[in-house]
This record gives structure tokens, sequence and C-alpha cells, in this order.
């Protein structure tokens, strides 16, 4: 049987409920906190007093490597989840439970039962910022939320118990959400598979759902990696794709199905943004745009990732001068990234004004594409979608390369697009649209699970 595996914040009754599931099922249970005071000889409270918390932390990933692999309720301490090496552990081939509450319900079972300080401040003070702090460790460490306030260890069991039986697809929504499934261009193959995850009566009630969600998104690649992603990792879920030119419907349909998350791309990057409860303020909310979306606990969080894959790529370039190509939707995630490595940018396009108002937002330069020659930049990259299909013309003409350039084109369906090859041609170092998704799906993948993949592992996995 699969490992049950309980996260949460201290106070949050991961010990109380875990206890009482594993008499339930008939399992063992296991307190990864009492099997570090064991492994140690000393209480935890004199490791962070003596040690620091770094020191608990390092024994703590020791404990959480050498669980038994199935069979076990584990019960873990309230900062396992900002590891990417234990959610790797724990998350492999179990279920997880977060448990959470509110701030008064913590403070009072934590008035009763004190555990070593986390910060400097007064109690409430210290709950409040230490579950801001790790909130989206807890959101990607979730399979399943349970709300602990005002309720008992055999209230909150019972409803892991019955949530371990039946999941959390209502039957009278399957039927609608096969058919709209239905109107997509899935292979018939994928469809196949999602249908036995849809069906009435699934073989495996906790496998969750997850997609690209866009119109058109049948060329993508995420379900392709994400689903073989699942595999290696030994995670529950399926990722399909959400195709529909309305987004309205596309939400629907993810709520009804209680998604863990959505891969979102072109046309609704800014679109999605109201639809959502929140989006993060230090990237997705300066870039206008969200490709990312997880579901947990009761609310929705929308995450920007493509800077992250224009930026890794360019970082040994910080501070050239550049010129971005396009000023639409996946122009601004570029921008971004580019002015974060300091880098003398010019946005050009063939419609100026809108160069001028992506400018004017990043505090840079801008101009038509005809002026890229009087630019010289070192480095170059594409972001309008030409390139995609087949005839299209090359957003600067290739007599304009030469091989001090650096050119990065973010078109990744081909994955040699005209621009790269007649940028090779002219001897310039090249960078592919597939070190961008590489790098995005990496990002994503670790918002939405808590696990650090190896840049290496998705370009094995890449179809």
């Amino acid at each position: 049987m699969k490992r049950i595996v309980f996260c949460g914040y201290r106070g949050t009754g991961k010990t109380e409920v875990g206890k009482i599931v594993a008499e339930k099922a008939g399992l063992p249970f296991i307190d990864t906190d009492t099997l570090i005071e064991r492994q140690t000889g000393r209480s935890i409270p004199d490791i962070f007093h003596e040690d620091g918390e770094e020191r608990f932390r390092e024994e703590e990933r020791k404990v959480i490597a050498g669980l038994p692999a199935y069979g076990a309720v584990i019960s873990t301490g309230g900062g396992v989840v900002t590891d990417p090496a234990n959610m790797e552990h724990l998350r492999k081939d179990s279920t997880v439970f977060v448990l959470h509450a509110d701030i008064d319900t913590i403070a009072e079972r934590l008035s009763r039962k004190p555990r070593p300080p986390l910060t400097g401040l007064p109690l409430r003070e210290e709950i409040a910022e230490m579950m801001d702090r790790r909130r989206q460790h807890y959101m990607a460490a979730a399979d399943y939320c349970i709300d602990t306030s005002g309720t008992t260890p055999d209230a909150a069991a019972a409803k892991v118990m019955d949530l371990l039986a039946k999941g959390t697809i209502p039957a009278q929504v399957r039927a609608p959400c096969v058919s709209f499934f239905r109107t997509g261009r899935i292979p018939q193959k994928c469809l196949d598979q999602l249908l036995k995850v849809l069906a009435d009566t699934p073989d495996d009630p906790l496998t969750r759902l997850m997609g690209v969600a866009g119109y058109p998104c049948a060329h993508s690649k995420g379900p392709r990696l994400f689903n073989a992603l699942f595999e290696r990792y030994g995670l529950d879920y399926h990722y399909t794709w959400f195709e529909d030119p309305e987004l309205d419907e596309i939400m629907q349909v993810a709520r009804a199905l209680d998604v863990k998350g959505l891969s979102v791309t072109i046309p609704f990057k800014q679109d999605i943004i109201p639809m959502i409860d929140e989006i993060d303020e230090h990237a997705a909310q300066q870039i206008g745009a969200v490709n990312t979306v997880v579901f947990a606990c009761g609310t929705s969080m929308g995450w920007n990732t493509d800077w992250i894959g224009v930026r890794k790529p360019l970082v040994d370039l910080k501070g050239s001068k550049a010129v971005l190509l396009g000023a639409g939707g996946a122009a601004a995630g570029a921008a971004f990234a580019m002015v974060d490595l300091d880098m003398d940018l010019t946005i050009l396009n063939r419609t100026p004004a809108k160069a001028k108002a992506m400018a004017e937002r990043f505090g840079c330069k801008w101009g038509e594409l005809s002026d890229f020659g009087k630019i010289n930049p070192g480095v170059v990259v594409n972001s309008t979608p030409l390139g995609m299909n087949p005839g299209d013309r090359m957003p600067v003409s290739a007599d304009l390369l030469h091989k001090e350039m650096t050119v990065f084109d973010l078109v990744y369906t081909p994955p040699v697009t005209p621009l790269i090859e007649a940028a090779r041609a002219a001897g310039c170092t090249t960078i592919t649209g597939t070190e961008m998704f590489i790098g995005q799906a990496r990002e994503q993948f670790y918002l939405f699970f808590g696990i650090d993949v190896p840049a290496d592992t998705i370009r094995e996995l890449l179809p």
C-alpha cells in the first residue's frame, strides 16, 4: 500500500491525526521528529538550541531519506517541505496531506505544547511570518489539504479516510468533463488514458489531473514531458491538454476536476489573471502574465516561469547590449529577464507603439525592426512566433547576423527555426527555444510539487 504522509505547520495536528489514520488503515505510524530524537539521542529543542536549525535540518534530511518506501503513515516536521530533496523522497509512491489551521487555533495549541522558537518574534507574529514564508512550499507539497481549525483529530482523520477512498472528483461531473475533452485534439492513445482516469469507477480514484491550457495547444510537449516525470518520481497524476477557445470553459472544467495545476499558454496568459485568487508579486505581477497556476488548500496562485527559462541560458551574458524582437505576450517575460541581467536592452517591434509601451514598463529603449542594423547588439532574443509555421519569414534579415552575436529563439516547435539556421550559418552562438522550455518547465515542476528536477533529466525525457 502507498504511504500516507502528513505535512503542515507545527500545531496543525499531524501527529494526532496521523496516529488515528494509521490505526484505521492498519499501518505502522512513524513520526520523523521522534526518529530524529531517537537517532541522535537528543531532544529537538536541544538540537535547535545548541547546534541551530541547519544542523536539525541535516538530521531531518537523513531520516526522511531512510523512511520505508511503502506501507506506513508518516508525520513530518513543519519545515520539511522547504527542502526539495525531502519532497522527492516523501512524494514518491505516496499520498501527501497538508494539514492547515488558522493562526488563533495554532497559537492556542502551541501555548499548551511549546516548541523551540523559529524567530525572535512573539508567538502569533512568528506563526504568521513562517506560514507566509512556507506557503508556496505547502501548496506544492499538497496532494490534498485538510483544515483542522475548529475540528477534532477524529473528524480530520475521517476526512482523510474518505478522500483516500473516493478522491475529489464528484461522480456527476465526470461525463460532462469527458465531453469537453472529446472536443479537443487529444491524440487517441492519450485520450484513452484520460478516459480511464475519468471513468465512473476508476481503477485509482486518487489520480489527479493537470494540464496545459491554451488555444491552440495540441502542439505542446507538456503532456508527454510531465507524464514521464510523474512516472520517474512516483507521482499519482495525469497531465493532458485543456484546449478550448474559451478560457471560462477551461477553468470551469479544471475546477470541477479539482486539478492540481495548469500550465497556461497562448492566448490566455493575461486573461487568466482575474480568474485566479493571487499572483506572484515578484515576477508575474510585473510581467503582467501568468503561465503557471497552482491550486491547493482552497486557493489558486499564479506564477510566471517563462522569464526564468529566458534568464538562465543568458546569465553569463549579463550587461550585454541586447535586442528583443517582438512586444507581444512572450516578450514581457523576456524583457523582465533581460533587464534583471542588467542588459542594455532595446525592444524592436513592427508596431513601434507596442515596443514603446513595453519599453516604458521595463525602463529600456525601443524602436522599429528596421533599427536593428544601427544597434549592433551582442545578444538577440526573438519572442515573436515567426518560425513556428512552415513558410514564416525571419524576424530579422540573415545578412544582419554576425559571429559576435548570441541568438536565442524562444520558438521551441520546431526546435531549429529558420532564424537559428541562419544564425548558425553566420557563425553566431545559438540558443534554441528548447532551452527556454526546459528552464520554465523545471521551475513549473518545482512550483507544482516542490521537487527540483535536474535540467538534464528534462532534456532526456523531452519527446
